[in-house]
């Protein structure tokens, strides 16, 4: 680039954040402008960093068109545009169809409160009828959605969320501050057991105050830059303060469809409303479809396969490697993959033997051979990982290699553990995840030279969720989420009394991990947080009760007479813009 034109950049930026003092930019989207101006981040993480901090998408795309133009490789940032981004139109907006109904093969999940959904299949049905204060697009950037905006104060401990004003629930209520008081004390109250509850250990109830019936402000015990993504994860939809308890019974909402019925492990009937508070690019109320039938036909994800070859189904949610597979050729399917930060988590309790010994827990990470690991159950369809939870889809992912395929070190390491004639566990494992299937039978073989003995214990899904948790050795299935301490939050941290919180499977407990990840935490500056999260990575490789050998990529499976089926790479499904072919 000649010097010049970085001068005139230089230029023109300070005169679009003169123009924008009156509404305050944030210190840290200065700091992180320049940083783009530099080329130390990219334009995409720009202004993912300063919308999470409460510019506008319009703004942050003012400042970021002063600076260079992004590599060609980079993603397209999302829509310019305050209101929540749709989805990626695939046809003209005169040819789009309202009405028709989409049948999608899925769980139906026994549910009752929304802040304890567990699976990201429990919120498939029911985000048509509830929905979010927050949005994260494809593209890893948060909008507003039931809030009209939020800011957040200098030191990132103050932040401001407001309402938009006039959006009902199905049964007529307004939407006020009240409701959202309601939801974060779900979220907030340990017995609850909220997933939530250790996501926002930042927050506690004493620091969530109602400033009028449009606005409530949070004061934060450390400082965060994950309000705004936290407020968009699956267990946080929005029920109203009458709430009594199970979704089901009171199925109220703001969202686009009513739940007409509701049978689980069966099936589920969504019917659109006539005034939704969202309006379609015809100008008239969203959503385009007349209904929405979910179905569950078993255990076995083959039967979702031969529904949807068969014409019963018009898409497959969450689909495995096997059903991507048998269709990835298929000419009158459409498919669309994202790499993600979902994986299959082999955990293992660090307050049980023998994983008590961290030499044990870094023998069983010498067995692992990584490539063969992902060739056998993803088809090579993901990226390797190096056991700890954060994935090249993290925008503060540091590349530190896994440790090698070596079963004489693993032999090694129990030897001076204390086993030197190896040891026998027991894996647990969901037997209807064939990734997971596959990863178990590989390791099992694989290890076997290592010194260790592992008996498979395979079981469905649902018994495995049953005692998820208890399991001396289990392989969990985890959802993306955008931000890597996002997660590192909800699954390796503990409460002040060093007690694992509720999604700690692997009881994993280590002072020196939850500093620096409270720390992160804190951080804007993605140099600054990649800094530390690279650390964390380290940490958690050599210390850490989990093994991670690969992250996944994840698939939208849809027949060609539907449309605009937005890609995401945390497998939600929603489809107030899909539509289908008359």
């Amino acid at each position: 680039m000649k010097p010049e034109t970085s001068k005139n950049q230089f230029y023109l930026s300070r005169k679009v954040e003169k123009k924008m003092e009156s509404k305050k930019i944030h210190p840290l989207v200065n700091a992180a402008s320049q940083q783009l101006r530099e080329g130390k981040i990219s334009r995409r993480d720009f202004l993912r960093l300063s919308t999470l901090v409460g510019m506008s998408l319009a703004g942050a795309e003012m400042l970021a068109a002063c600076a260079p133009k992004p590599a060609a490789t980079e993603a397209p940032a999302a829509p310019s545009t305050d209101a929540p981004a749709p989805a990626a139109a695939e046809a003209p907006k005169s040819e789009i169809v309202r009405g028709g109904t989409l049948t999608c093969a899925t769980r139906i999940e026994r549910v009752d409160n929304p802040a304890t959904f567990s699976l990201v299949s429990a919120s498939h049905p029911w985000r048509h009828v509830i929905e979010y204060l927050t949005y994260t697009d494809p593209q890893g950037i948060t909008h507003p959605y039931l809030l009209e905006n939020w800011s957040a104060s200098d030191d990132l401990l103050t932040w401001t969320l407001t309402l938009r004003k006039g959006i009902k629930f199905n049964n007529g209520q307004e939407l006020t501050a009240d409701d959202v008081m309601f939801n974060f004390k779900q979220w907030l109250t340990e017995s609850v057991q909220s997933s939530m509850f250790g996501a926002m250990s930042y927050l506690d109830l004493s620091g969530v105050e109602k400033t009028d019936d449009y606005t409530i402000t949070l004061r934060l015990k450390s400082p965060s830059i994950f309000i705004p993504e936290h407020l968009a994860q699956y267990p946080a939809g929005i029920v109203p303060a009458t709430f009594g308890g199970d979704i089901t019974k009171e199925p109220i909402g703001t969202g686009a469809f009513t739940m007409e019925e509701y049978v689980v492990g069966e099936r589920c009937v969504l019917k659109a409303r006539k005034d939704y508070w969202r309006n379609g690019v015809d100008g008239k109320p969203l959503p385009y479809l007349d209904e929405i039938i979910m179905v569950q036909l078993g255990e076995d994800r083959s039967a979702d396969l031969s529904a949807y070859q068969s014409g019963q189904v018009d898409t497959i949610l969450e689909p495995n490697v096997a059903i991507w597979e048998a269709l990835k050729d298929d000419p009158n399917t459409t498919i669309v993959a994202t790499p993600t930060a979902a994986t299959r988590v082999l955990r293992l309790r660090a307050d049980q033997e023998p994983w008590d010994k961290v030499e044990v827990c870094q023998a069983l990470k010498h067995c692992h051979n990584r490539e063969k690991i992902l060739a056998l159950a993803l088809q090579g369809q993901g990226t390797i990982g190096n056991d700890s939870h954060v994935a090249q889809a993290n925008p503060e992912y540091v590349d530190i290699p896994p440790y090698p395929f070596d079963t004489a070190k693993s032999k090694e390491l129990l030897a001076a553990a204390g086993y030197p004639d190896g040891v026998t566990v027991e894996l647990a494992v969901a037997s209807d995840w064939p990734e997971s299937m596959a990863y178990a039978q590989a390791l099992k073989e694989d290890a076997a030279a290592g010194g260790f003995t592992i008996n498979l214990k395979p079981m469905p899904a649902s018994q495995y969720w049953d005692g998820w948790t208890e399991y001396n050795m289990g392989i969990t299935w985890w959802a993306h989420r955008t931000l890597a301490p996002m997660t590192l939050s909800v699954a390796y941290t503990a409460n002040p009394d060093g007690t694992p919180v509720a999604w700690n499977e692997s009881h994993w407990v280590d002072q020196e991990f939850i500093d620096i990840l409270n720390q992160a935490v804190g951080t804007l500056n993605l140099e600054k947080r990649r800094e530390l999260v690279g650390k964390l990575e380290v940490i958690q490789k050599e210390r850490g009760r989990v093994c991670i050998p690969f992250f996944m990529s994840v698939w939208k499976i849809y027949k060609k007479n539907v449309h605009d089926v937005e890609p995401t790479p945390d497998e939600y499904a929603i489809f107030y813009e899909t539509w289908k072919d008359a």
